[in-house]
């Protein structure tokens, strides 16, 4: 005889099976939508804790100081900070100064608006990504607080003929030299080895004597170009393939970082007829990866629609380069002499749909940012051919230069450094560049840990060789 199933048992399974179905059927049709290429940092509940690295303020923003005070400056694009200088008063220094605007300084001013949202009071900065903490035990990474860009561009006005020295004469080694001291002596870098620290590198002349040492940190970069080129003479010592051995920088543990852009930003509804096709200002002659940009320059030079001029963003060239960008449907954007520039953000701003012609570009927020919705990504080889480029381009509909535009628009944010308070101190915008930066960083988190646990079981003596990351 067959056993009666318990009345109350029955109707407890098919409560539970209706609640079930209720919470599939819920969350299916209240979920949110899917995410487009950017994330909202703002509706995120996680943060990143960051221990700053105790630096004397000589190494930061007495570096402002010092280049505020000086009383002379002949560099190209140098008209504009002299200009500055005459609106600062004695009781302006001490203060928390502004950064140089010489394109040449403030495309690389990244370390400025890091360390300015690391300092602004937890109380007005609730939607910053990185929640600053005091106890280096319980942070996530270190972050070392040394303008490496202002400390090079420093030495390059003071005295460029011993930039390449190590000798008493070049303050910028010896600031160098400084930092590394002090951040190898602590406990924190003990601990870890240094792998849980971060430093400012936008500039790619920066720590130029001291990248060996700091090649376990995380690195925030503009791009590879410069690292790339040491990697390759050191490895040629060592192999006789043409491979390059990364073992200075890989995307595996560094970050990818926008340039600041130096051309005010353009919303659409101010957006006119562009009635050139292919716009590109700035130097002809490059180094290395640059070369491309020389042979596309006599390619392109004499072709209808295509404006390719000689130029600086001095203040004359700035507003040259204001009305080719806002006019020309595509901006040019070749390898110099890195893979990438300023000029790329100055295009997305001024809403010209960027042709990159740079096989070994990388490129910020990758994975949060897709720039194949609002970029033409062109092989070398096909650029390099006769009147293929131009008929390239031609073949876009307007409505596809419509969709690329307005897709820009959904990113001109994230590349925004500034934050609008006196000095740079102040709370990040939300979605903005610094955000982004911390997001990423946090990204590296478990890798960042399994390197330190990986480092400390290792046995005194063990020699493990160098790798080539090939992510």
């Amino acid at each position: 005889m067959a056993l009666k199933t318990p009345p109350l048992f029955f109707t407890l399974s098919l409560l539970s099976l209706l609640s079930l179905a209720f919470f599939y059927w819920n969350s299916s049709t209240n979920s949110a939508p899917p995410s487009n290429h950017r994330i909202t940092l703002s509706s995120r509940q996680e943060s990143i804790n960051v221990y700053m690295s105790p630096l004397p303020r000589s190494l930061n923003y007495g570096l402002l100081e010092k280049y505020w005070a000086l009383n002379s400056d002949s560099r190209l694009g140098s008209e504009v900070d002299r200009e500055i200088r005459k609106t600062l008063l004695p009781e302006d220094f001490g203060k928390h100064l502004p950064y140089p605007e010489n394109p040449i300084i403030k495309q690389y001013s990244a370390e400025y608006w890091i360390l300015g949202d690391l300092l602004a009071p937890e109380e007005v900065k609730r939607e910053s990504f990185a929640r600053r903490i005091f106890d280096y035990r319980k942070a996530d990474v270190i972050f070392v607080p040394f303008f490496a860009t202002l400390s090079a561009e420093l030495q390059l006005v003071i005295n460029k003929s011993v930039f390449r020295k190590r000798v008493e004469e070049n303050e910028d080694y010896k600031r160098q030299r400084m930092v590394i001291d002090t951040v190898k002596r602590s406990e924190a870098w003990q601990k870890s080895g240094g792998r849980d620290h971060v430093f400012v590198l936008t500039d790619p002349v920066a720590m130029w004597h001291v990248k060996d040492e700091i090649a376990p940190a995380v690195l925030l970069v503009v791009d590879f170009g410069g690292w790339y080129r040491l990697d390759s003479k050191s490895s040629s010592e060592n192999s006789s393939g043409s491979m390059i051995h990364h073992t200075q920088v890989s995307l595996l543990k560094d970050v990818i970082v926008p340039y600041s852009f130096l051309l005010p930003k353009l919303h659409i509804s101010e957006n006119q007829k562009r009635p050139t096709l292919l716009y590109f200002k700035g130097a002809k002659h490059r180094h290395r990866g640059g070369l491309v940009r020389e042979k596309l320059w006599d390619l392109l030079i004499d072709e209808p629609g295509v404006i390719i001029e000689e130029g600086f963003p001095n203040a004359t060239g700035k507003e040259q380069s204001i009305k080719g960008m806002r006019t020309s449907e595509f901006c040019l954007h070749p390898a110099g002499d890195t893979p990438t520039s300023c000029r790329l953000f100055d295009a997305i701003q001024s809403l010209c749909i960027p042709v990159i012609v740079s096989d070994n570009i990388e490129l910020p927020f990758e994975g949060m940012v897709d720039y194949s919705e609002f970029s033409v990504f062109v092989a070398v080889s096909d650029a390099l051919r006769p009147n293929w480029l131009v008929g390239h381009l031609r073949n876009y509909s307007d409505k596809q230069k419509d969709r690329y535009r307005k897709n820009m628009v959904k990113v001109q944010q994230i590349f925004e450094y500034e934050n609008g308070f006196p000095g740079g101190v102040g709370p990040a915008p939300v979605d903005g560049a610094v955000n982004h930066i911390w997001r990423k960083v946090h990204e590296k988190l478990p890798m960042i840990k399994e390197a330190i646990v990986r480092e400390r079981r290792k046995p005194p003596g063990a020699s493990v060789p160098l790798r080539c990351h090939c992510v």
